[in-house]
């Protein structure tokens, strides 16, 4: 992996941890954290699965250990920029990405945070705790990530970022 790549990957870990901080709106009995699902989207169209599941772990880590984020983070980033990635690499259809991103977080991670919050948080919910927040923020955030790339692409800054990408 080139230094460009790891700066650019590092830059969107920033921005998803900046926009965690910064931009959240109530989704039922949780928040939405949109910008996290925009980053899996933008990152997972510019450089591919392996890296946009990297930078969602990394978010999530930071998250985590500053206070900012649950354990949830892990799952519910690193499916959907894993799908959002394998999707857009498939097709080469943005709109897919954003599909995998819903897909892979509102719907796979959201059944898998109930192990998971049993196993290491302790916690006796169903799914229905967990599928419409995670929706809400997915989808929001997945067309935010959609509207981004749409933008983006008309700029030179794109094709240059393009060019560094070169997916795993």
């Amino acid at each position: 992996m080139n230094t460009r790549k790891m700066v650019i990957m590092t830059m969107f870990v920033a921005i998803a941890v900046a926009g965690s901080t910064f931009v959240s709106f109530p989704a039922g009995i949780a928040r939405a954290y949109p910008v996290q699902h925009a980053v899996n989207v933008v990152a997972a169209i510019l450089l591919g699965p392996i890296p946009a599941v990297v930078i969602a772990f990394l978010t999530g880590l930071i998250r985590v250990l500053t206070g900012t984020g649950s354990l949830l983070a892990f799952p519910g980033g690193m499916i959907g920029a894993l799908l959002a990635g394998l999707f857009y690499k498939q097709f080469g259809k943005a709109w897919l990405a954003g599909i995998g991103e819903v897909i892979g977080t509102g719907v796979i991670a959201s059944l898998l945070a109930v192990p998971y919050a049993k196993i290491l948080m302790g916690t006796t919910v169903t799914a229905f705790f967990f599928v419409p927040p995670f929706l809400v923020s997915t989808v929001s955030g997945a067309a935010l990530g959609l509207i981004l790339v749409v933008r983006l692409q008309q700029t030179s800054a794109w094709h240059k970022i393009e060019s560094v990408g070169g997916r795993l």
